[in-house]
């Protein structure tokens, strides 16, 4: 099911029954970011989508910080029935989950998170605001192609032209105010306070991701308790498209692997 909700978010039912799995995109993304995925974990979990304020088909309103970001994420998960959930998040959406995990730690069964970091590092923060203003100033074209060719690995651009065309769209089909606020929120926000979470947790990053690369997942896994980290080869930041099946595989695997562990 799609819905338009009437305060402008776009919502997802990606089909599936059981517990709920939250996915959550990234700067950039959409629902369609987990498309492939939600083809696979559909036949053992509830899957539900939304695009973030002011992204996607999602409506812009003012105020885009990491709470109103987290508070989001709370509005849909109990529109959606509440209780315990599952968290998928890339980029930008994994730092929603781990805040949304450190404030509700005890409504969080799992953490995936895909292409993850904790906060931008400083030239970032300016990076990303020097985007913002770029994209306000000349549009999305103007970043689409830098961000083709930052964000997707070597083997991606070469032998999988589709995966980055979907990355080149996604971009272009942003609004340009939603996007430059969504920037803005990221240069802002400061890092979560894992020390509490106590749920399983998959990290999932490509050998070629400038934005998480394999060193900052590592660090990041580590301060989760019991957290598990996967590198996947020849692969960019956008893995949920360049490396589906490995993606889809990985997360499979993980949420087995809890049923497993509830069933004993």
């Amino acid at each position: 099911m799609i819905e338009q909700r009437n305060d402008g978010r776009f919502v997802e039912e990606l089909g599936g029954k059981g517990e709920l799995l939250m996915f959550v995109h990234g700067l950039g993304g959409s629902t369609n970011t987990w498309y492939p995925q939600a083809q696979v974990l559909k036949r053992d979990l509830r899957l539900v989508a939304y695009d973030l304020p002011g992204s996607g088909r999602t409506s812009l309103r003012d105020g885009v910080t990491i709470d109103s970001l987290v508070a989001d994420l709370h509005d849909v998960v109990e529109q959606a029935g509440g209780g315990r959930v599952h968290l998928a998040g890339h980029s930008l959406g994994t730092i929603i989950c781990q805040h949304y995990a450190a404030r509700y730690a005890d409504k969080v069964a799992s953490l995936a998170l895909v292409g993850a970091f904790p906060e931008p590092p400083e030239p970032a923060r300016k990076a990303l605001r020097d985007r913002a203003a770029k994209v306000r100033a000349e549009g999305m074209v103007a970043i689409a192609d830098a961000i083709v060719a930052a964000g997707t690995s070597d083997d991606t651009k070469v032998n999988q032209p589709a995966a980055a065309a979907y990355v080149r769209e996604s971009i272009m089909g942003q609004p340009a105010e939603g996007y430059a606020r969504n920037c803005e929120a990221l240069a802002a926000l400061s890092r979560a306070d894992l020390s509490a979470l106590r749920c399983p947790a998959l990290l999932l990053t490509g050998d070629q991701d400038r934005t998480a690369p394999p060193d900052t997942a590592s660090a990041l896994a580590a301060a989760i308790p019991g957290a598990e980290l996967r590198v996947l080869d020849g692969c960019g930041h956008w893995a949920t498209i360049e490396r589906a099946k490995q993606v889809n595989y990985a997360m499979t695997l993980f949420y087995s692997r809890q049923r497993s562990s509830q069933a004993a």
